[in-house]
């Protein structure tokens, strides 16, 4: 069926992601910058064009890192041995992911000088925000933490198996964000049934530990809750 095959064209492209995780530090440490980049923003309280910018290059300095891995990964298995021009070819590959970098540290200085240099003559404010956009944080913060974790664990594929459950991190995260959003009783009772349905069908379909899956869930409600608690 079409939308089986379009699941599993999904699943080949963030297995490729997960690889490229898992056999590249420098991605992984790129990962964990972005992050760190974007909830510095949304607690300076950047504009949203600015935090568009912001959010543009750090998906271009990853996309340059997967290209370069990918460059790699080819001539090395058009050229297993040594060779000049293969020496060439990955040179020029790190050099593009290094003017990425620096540019995008360029753009950061630019954007985030003011608002340190605010910090460091009044203290630090933390910037509030609407509950959709911390949802939205809390989202890529999720889907940040589920690929690191996957990418340390080596095991599984990113929708089938592995340390966490990213299932279950998503459904909960999503539980803690409707109950912040609605601020409803029952709407938040039903989302965190479906949540914990969600969850046992991996346990149950056998493409999870329980483990797995309590580590998923309590990554996606532990980060959504404290990202809330901070910027609401």
């Amino acid at each position: 069926m079409p939308f089986r095959r379009w699941l599993r064209s999904v699943n080949f492209a963030i297995e490729g992601i997960l690889q490229a995780a898992k056999t590249q530090r420098h991605l992984r440490y790129h990962f964990i910058s972005a992050a760190a980049v974007l909830i510095a923003s949304y607690i300076l309280g950047v504009s949203r064009m600015e935090f568009l910018i912001v959010s543009i290059s750090v998906i271009a300095v990853l996309l340059a890192e997967m290209f370069n891995t990918a460059i790699e990964t080819m001539v090395d298995i058009l050229s297993p041995e040594y060779s000049e021009k293969a020496r060439i070819v990955k040179d020029i590959a790190a050099g593009a992911v290094f003017i990425t970098a620096f540019g995008v540290a360029v753009i950061g200085y630019i954007i985030l000088l003011p608002y340190l240099r605010a910090f460091f003559y009044t203290g630090l404010h933390i910037t509030k925000h609407s509950k959709e956009e911390i949802s939205v944080i809390a989202f890529v913060i999720v889907v940040i933490l589920v690929v690191i974790t996957k990418a340390y664990s080596g095991k599984g594929l990113p929708l089938r198996g592995g340390m966490p459950s990213g299932h279950a991190a998503f459904a909960f995260s999503v539980w803690m964000a409707m109950t912040y959003i609605t601020e409803n009783f029952i709407v938040s009772l039903f989302s965190f049934v479906l949540a914990v349905i969600i969850a046992q069908s991996r346990v149950i379909t056998k493409v999870h530990t329980p483990w797995e899956v309590i580590l998923g869930g309590l990554i996606g409600v532990s980060s959504t809750f404290l990202l809330f608690r901070i910027f609401s």
